[in-house]
């Protein structure tokens, strides 16, 4: 293995690709971000991919590339299928040919929410709509491949692009009423501290060689669980705690807010296999939507 070699990142300006771009520069770890502009994988064939590879020559792959817009996948679905399932097969063959690791990212969206409790990588899954049922068959694509590294992920939020902490965050200051759905579950996951995880466990692979316990299905979310509401809350006290003004709060069902895709009701994640396998564990919603949260603030 080329130690000098870079780790090659689809996805430019996504919060995941973002974050890994910004960790890599202050790790002085060789990584190449590759956007839309150089490949586009609603369109890509398998020569497009292969060719970037000769190109670039990478040690391994992360897949932070994906069709994510879940109410628009519903119109969009040829769309939704080519990036999220048609390019990961490309990628995936890719890979197999050079012996590369590939880290592909994926959703809570595979289930459907119904088991009350948090879901295991070996429990069946059940997309609701195109945006989880793409993901999933992005996911059976990058199964075929024994060094396939399936990171599935939640509620990813960042200080930068479009996620919800900012979205409540600009809210507070425009409307004097925020309602907001309080009867979903899941776990929170900020980007920074899922693109760590992601270059913590390359440089595992790299140190120790490919284990075969590396390969599969892992799920990668911050600690601890709550609702959208609940997260609503926790933001809206960060405002109060800096002498901010808030909106009042109000929590809504589902139902009252239709949207064209539905979503699963409780879609938390168990990250136990993801802490035995790697020894990684990422840190709890709270201590990094605090951070976060607190560094949007202060550029108000």
């Amino acid at each position: 293995m080329n130690q000098n070699a870079p780790i090659l990142v689809l996805g430019h300006d996504g919060q995941v690709a973002t974050s890994l771009r910004h960790l890599a520069t202050e790790q002085k770890i060789p990584l190449k971000a590759v956007g839309h502009a150089e490949l586009n994988l609603a369109t890509a064939a398998q020569a497009d991919i292969s060719d970037l590879l000769e190109k670039i020559n990478p040690w391994a792959i992360v897949n932070a590339a994906a069709f994510t817009q879940v109410d628009n996948a519903e119109s969009q679905q040829e769309e939704a299928f080519a990036i999220n399932q048609k390019a990961v097969a490309f990628l995936t063959k890719a890979c197999q040919e050079k012996d590369l690791p590939f880290v592909h990212i994926s959703t809570d969206y595979v289930f459907d929410g119904s088991k009350g409790q948090p879901y295991l990588e070996t429990d069946p899954v059940a997309p609701l709509g195109v945006y989880g049922k793409s993901k999933e068959a992005g996911e059976q694509e990058a199964l075929k491949y024994k060094k396939s590294i399936i990171l599935r992920t939640s509620w990813v939020y960042s200080s930068f692009g479009k996620n919800f902490v900012k979205t409540i965050l600009n809210a507070a200051v425009a409307r004097p009423l925020l309602k907001v759905v309080d009867d979903q579950k899941g776990n929170p996951t900020s980007a920074p501290a899922l693109a760590q995880a992601i270059l913590s466990i390359l440089q595992k692979i790299q140190k120790q060689g490919w284990q075969p316990a590396f390969g599969g299905i892992f799920h990668a979310t911050g600690r601890g669980e709550t609702t959208w509401y609940g997260f609503t809350q926790f933001l809206l006290e960060r405002r109060k705690e800096l002498g901010l003004s808030v909106p009042e709060l109000l929590p809504v069902s589902t139902s009252e807010y239709p949207t064209p895709a539905k979503r699963p009701a409780d879609s938390r994640l168990s990250p136990q296999k993801l802490e035995s396998v790697f020894d990684l564990s990422l840190p709890s919603w709270q201590e990094s939507s605090k951070r976060i949260a607190e560094e949007l603030l202060k550029a108000e």
